[in-house]
């Protein structure tokens, strides 16, 4: 382990990036406050562009009127939309604000919602699931902690890294690496991520990972480049902000290097020209603009692709509703914006497997074999 002086104060990447889209996911949009977008009505009721659908089969429930959690939202309802509209299904859209959640879920029951999406914040989802409501196939997009039990007739459909740093886990291993290490600045979302390919490399059958702490110092990077000299190994994780990646990257040298899709925010041309040889894995609506399970839906200009990233949730939220529709599926597979997702009646969390990227020459182009 390697001992480094403390990390600096540095602002949070939320505030660099505008919204950040795994850490909505992954610790329950706490740190958020910069994505604030005008607030929506916070009455728990269909919005007024929604009000005559009052009766829809399906009911989107989302923190719409909240400051902090409102633009987030904003993208999630309009991938969600698009993707109604395109099947040409009727969905009613319930907002709230930051407290009223449960009145939220109720008005969408009161409403004879057949299947209810939501909620989208981390703490909102383990209210819900300790409330004990009878509920219809509830489809929540944050997740619970690990352990911790869904209420009856409640799926989750979510975008955390969590998922992301197992796939690559697997990969790191089918491409030959028996060693690896992992390096992890403090921040409790890269702390996660971390830990979620730690757990999966292992049981994939590897050695426990040399763990390395980040720090932008020189001195502790000049220590992190001579452990790894002395310390082969056959691969890296850096468990690090995506602007971090390239500083990282030219210390660890040789080695191939897997990281989560924060180093895809819309890096600069000269950072894209530091990155090749680093794999991660994003979602196909980024990465497969062309591809046939969303052709034809509307594609936004959003200022950062967090908010894409969510956009697509909504699109794969829909179309996960319109099977519950008619009652539960007994198993869900299909290729969606987010990834392929599966559902077997045996668990109750759609599994995502997202697109391998690598970066070549500057860009960012798939990594799958041919």
């Amino acid at each position: 382990m390697l001992a480094s002086r403390p990390l600096p104060n540095r602002r949070s990447f939320a505030k660099r990036c505008g919204i950040s889209i795994a850490l909505l996911l992954s610790v329950g949009l706490s740190a958020l406050s910069a994505a604030q977008s005008p607030a929506a009505s916070a009455d728990a009721r269909p919005q007024d562009d929604e009000r005559a659908h009052a009766n829809a089969a399906i009911a989107l429930v989302l923190p719409l009127g909240s400051e902090t959690f409102g633009r987030a939202a904003g993208a999630v309802r309009a991938g969600f939309l698009a993707a109604a509209a395109a099947a040409k299904t009727r969905a009613v859209v319930i907002g709230h604000g930051d407290d009223d959640m449960l009145t939220a879920v109720n008005a969408a029951r009161e409403n004879g919602a057949r299947v209810i999406v939501g909620p989208l914040v981390r703490d909102d989802v383990k209210k819900l699931a300790a409330a004990g409501l009878d509920l219809p196939p509830t489809i929540a997009l944050n997740q619970l902690d690990d352990g911790a039990p869904l209420s009856e007739n409640m799926y989750t459909l979510t975008l955390t890294l969590d998922s992301d740093a197992r796939q690559l886990a697997h990969r790191a291993r089918d491409a030959g690496a028996m060693t690896v290490a992992v390096i992890a600045s403090d921040s409790p979302l890269q702390q996660r991520f971390a830990s979620a390919f730690n757990a999966e490399w292992i049981l994939a059958g590897g050695n426990a990972p040399s763990m390395y702490r980040f720090d932008r110092a020189p001195d502790v990077l000049r220590l992190l480049r001579g452990e790894l000299n002395r310390n082969r190994v056959d691969a890296a994780l850096l468990a690090i902000d995506g602007a971090d990646v390239a500083l990282a990257k030219s210390y660890v040298k040789s080695t191939p290097i897997y990281t989560s899709n924060l180093v895809n925010e819309n890096p600069s041309r000269e950072a894209r020209n530091e990155l090749d040889d680093v794999r991660f894995v994003d979602i196909p609506w980024l990465v497969d603009p062309d591809g046939a399970p969303y052709a034809g839906l509307k594609r936004p200009e959003y200022p950062n692709a967090s908010l894409d990233r969510l956009y697509a949730l909504g699109i794969d939220a829909f179309r996960v509703a319109q099977a519950f529709a008619n009652g539960t599926p007994e198993r869900l597979d299909f290729d969606g914006a987010t990834g392929r997702l599966s559902l077997d009646s045996s668990g109750r969390q759609f599994l995502r497997e997202g697109r391998l990227m690598v970066f070549r020459s500057g860009r960012a182009v798939s990594a799958e074999p041919r």
